[in-house]
């Protein structure tokens, strides 16, 4: 089956609208972080300023998104979501509107806080609601859930491309306030939208159900989820780096632009990833992608110019984004199905926290060596990405040999669950 097929046999689950407003929904999250950063250091005079109320949205929305996703679990996600989406946006507000006022950047920073508390992780909800979707097409459940994690990673990229440069665009053009308010827009709206859409009757959540009670998070999860660690400490580290080679080209404007090129990449293999024969287990695929990681890093040590760094960055992006997906479609197949929420919300943190760890350890050792500094942060990211999927890929070949011991067909999906690929 082609990579066109495989995407319209998914689509055709939700139709076209569906699309369109999980992608919008995610949005506003990609935008806060650099909104926030850039309206809180142009009120205070300050980038430490900025840089720590972006990092209080950072941090608090990866401790209250495995929280949000314990209750969608229990009360399923569409009274999470409108809660969300309507605090989220008046937090939002509140910040563009209390840096008008020149309030303190202490207060700001705060209130930076409490939009990250409300803001959604629409990615890893739409994820749970491919799992539900798929496990009705019997047979055809793994085919079709492979292209929807697919495709979701690819969004997720996207977003997080499309994202900052819309803030970057609105801020030049109008200013970072301007940019938050388009957020706080899209949030109210599309969020809402996807709080409604008809596929949230899918998962109205698991309130008293044996597998609910709750939010117990295995060890391999929290594997799964130091893995994804990792991919936020490569994304957060390659971004200090490339600012550094940038500015000392003397083309600091372009640091966005050549970050941007590693989501590309990203977006690319992301999308092609379900060409990938069913026989190749994810157990093994996470080894092989993180192999590549750990290799396609190195380059980084020895990039002196812009061209050579955007020629590297895009490679590199072919290799994180199936290693990614791959997590997450592990996660999915060995979490307990009424956890999924909280599973998957583990998982989306991590990559948060890896964020925050990765620019602000690189940004330091830039200071100190420049980019090559940062960039070795890189290198050890991806070299701890193969030794743990090592330790992944044997717990995962574990799972699979205790589910075949235990074969169970369900009526639901029609399938044998011993043929979980892990």
């Amino acid at each position: 089956m082609s990579v066109l097929s495989s995407y319209r046999r998914l689509f055709a689950l939700t139709g076209p609208l569906y699309i369109v407003i999980a992608f919008l929904a995610r949005l506003p999250l990609a935008m806060a972080q650099m909104g926030t950063l850039l309206l809180v250091a142009g009120v205070s005079g300050s980038f430490g300023s900025g840089g720590a109320a972006a990092g209080a949205f950072a941090v608090v929305n990866a401790i209250a998104s495995p929280v949000a996703g314990a209750l969608t679990d229990r009360v399923g996600q569409r009274p999470v979501l409108l809660v969300q989406s309507v605090g989220g946006s008046l937090s939002l507000i509140a910040l563009v509107v209390l840096a008008g006022q020149e309030a303190p950047w202490e207060v700001l920073a705060v209130l930076a806080g409490v939009a990250g508390l409300f803001l959604p992780q629409v990615g890893t909800l739409a994820r749970v609601r491919w799992r539900e979707l798929a496990g009705r097409r019997g047979g055809e459940r793994f085919k079709l859930l492979s292209t929807a994690f697919s495709y979701e990673g690819a969004a997720d990229e996207a977003s997080f491309v499309l994202g900052p440069a819309l803030v970057g665009t609105l801020a030049a053009l109008v200013s970072p306030s301007g940019a938050l308010i388009l957020a706080a827009v899209l949030l109210a709206v599309f969020a809402t939208l996807f709080a409604l859409h008809p596929t949230v009757e899918l998962v109205r959540g698991h309130r008293g159900a044996p597998g609910a009670r709750g939010a117990r998070i295995g060890p391999l999860i929290l594997a799964l989820g130091a893995g994804q660690l990792i991919v936020g400490t490569i994304f957060g580290s390659v971004q200090s780096g490339t600012t550094a080679l940038a500015t000392a080209a003397g083309e600091p404007g372009l640091a966005g632009l050549l970050h941007a090129v590693l989501g590309v990449g990203s977006v690319v293999a992301g999308l092609a990833i379900v060409v990938l024969p069913e026989r190749f287990r994810l157990a093994d695929r996470l080894s092989v992608f993180a192999g590549a990681i750990a290799l396609l890093t190195l380059p980084l040590l020895a990039v002196d110019s812009l061209g050579a760094l955007a020629v590297v960055l895009v490679v590199l992006g072919l290799a994180v984004a199936p290693y990614m997906i791959t997590l997450f479609s592990a996660c999915e197949r060995v979490a307990d199905p009424g956890r999924l929420g909280a599973a998957m919300m583990v998982l989306a943190a991590a990559t948060s926290l890896g964020y925050a760890l990765g620019s602000s350890t690189a940004g330091r050792l830039a200071d100190v060596a420049g980019h090559t500094g940062a960039y070795r942060v890189t290198v050890i990211a991806g070299a701890v990405a193969f030794v743990l999927s090592l330790v992944i890929r044997a717990a995962l070949h574990r799972k699979g040999r205790e589910t075949e011991r235990v074969p169970h067909v369900t009526e639901e999906t029609g399938a044998d669950e011993a043929t979980m690929m892990v």
